[in-house]
């Protein structure tokens, strides 16, 4: 396994929120990689709504119940997990820090809750696979290439991902305002202020060079033109496929040996095909606000999606996640459980393996104590009854232990 600095850790103690490990990654981290995972599309409209509107969630205080006995333990897709959460899948994971996919894998292995690797990741699936003990989650983007889907399918059933997360809301690519402007690009465009920027983080540098892969480890060596190929956007235009349609997700369903989560979904129109076609859980997310800028926030999106089809799947939930209150907010409107990106992405920069491992104990003590302030002691009692105005409403799903 790949070792983390041991120093990181005491570094840990004085961060007591997932904003705190933010304001420490925007400090070691070059500013072209740290607001690659930060920032949205255009005028970032829908990655400012996915906060507001879960903060305009207020949950229910209740007062006098015995709350001494609590779990967090569920299960997702039938693996039991230690918290009701995910570790979403993030493009260019290992350049926020060396080696980024396999020490955030580590993390989410020895607390007991699943790591999604990305397609578009800097650590191969074979290396993550190579540096952890337990099956892990591969995030598939179908190219115009099926052969290499096929392909790259094939390399994860070998390295024992037990679930698929289909990503469909990526045909076409929303542009990053912010990438444009910092030369985004897989090593950095040589600019002088991004040379002036890195020297400023040796940390960093230091653990990019240590870093077992420092390009698309999925990617060099199995698609044509990717060895020299260094702009993300540029082979997004090229290969993404917008023909990609429902019959493909049919064909992946007959391919994948595992679990099928379709990620990117925020209409119930498109909810519902999705279970018709087998997917085993979808995911609520407008992609971090990355894609289609004006589309609605995931928390809005979320309840009535879970009253259509939360009886026929299991309903996850992807979007501005930042606290365990959070979390109670989108399991109380029909999530069986979240996937977080930024906030353990935070952590990365800030600390490696040791401050994914810190984002991760925030969230699960956050959601402790705000299920012991809402009067509730396990995952499957959450509900409407723990927000405002949502007591005498129906749970938009079944509650399985």
């Amino acid at each position: 396994m790949t070792a983390d600095n041991p120093p990181r850790t005491a570094r840990m103690k004085n961060i007591a929120c997932i904003e705190d490990l933010r304001a420490l990654a925007r400090r070691k981290v070059p500013k072209a990689f740290f607001e690659y995972a930060d920032s949205g599309s255009y005028n970032e409209e829908t990655l400012r709504a996915n906060r507001t509107d879960l903060e305009l969630v207020k949950l229910r205080q209740r007062v006098l119940v015995d709350v001494s006995q609590r779990s967090l333990a569920t299960t997702i897709v039938g693996q039991k997990v230690s918290a009701p959460f995910a570790l979403a899948p993030i493009g260019l994971c290992g350049m926020q820090h060396g080696d980024g996919e396999i020490l955030s894998a580590q993390a989410a292995e020895d607390a007991e809750i699943p790591f999604t690797l990305s397609t578009m990741s800097i650590n191969s699936i074979e290396q993550v696979a190579e540096g952890t003990t337990k099956p892990f989650w591969f995030q598939l983007y179908v190219i115009r290439d099926r052969g290499f889907s096929k392909d790259i399918m094939a390399r994860a059933a070998k390295a024992g991902c037990n679930a698929l997360v289909l990503t469909v809301d990526l045909q076409v690519l929303g542009q990053r305002h912010r990438d444009v402007r910092n030369g985004m690009t897989v090593p950095p465009e040589i600019r002088l202020s991004n040379i002036v920027d890195m020297a400023t983080k040796p940390g960093w540098v230091l653990s990019i060079l240590r870093g077992k892969s420092r390009t698309f480890g999925n990617l060099a060596g199995h698609v044509k033109g990717m060895d020299d190929v260094t702009s993300l956007a540029q082979w997004t235009n090229s290969q993404f496929d917008p023909a990609l349609n429902w019959k493909d997700v049919e064909w992946i369903k007959k391919i994948w040996p595992g679990k099928l989560i379709i990620k990117g979904i925020l209409d119930v129109d498109d909810a519902k095909t999705a279970v018709r076609l087998g997917a085993d859980a979808i995911v609520v997310s407008n992609h971090g606000g990355r894609q289609l800028d004006g589309a609605p926030s995931s928390i809005s999106a979320l309840p009535a999606i879970a009253q259509a089809v939360g009886s026929d799947t299991e309903v996850l939930f992807d979007g501005g996640i930042r606290t365990g209150s959070d979390l109670l907010r989108a399991l109380a409107l029909g999530a069986r459980a979240c996937l977080i990106g930024r906030a353990y992405i935070y952590g990365l920069g800030a600390g490696g393996k040791a401050g994914v491992a810190k984002a991760i104990d925030i969230l699960k003590k956050e959601l402790s104590v705000a299920m012991a302030l809402t009067g509730t002691t396990r995952i499957s009692d959450i509900g409407p009854q723990v927000i405002v105005g949502g007591e005498k409403k129906k749970s938009p799903r079944p509650r399985k232990s």
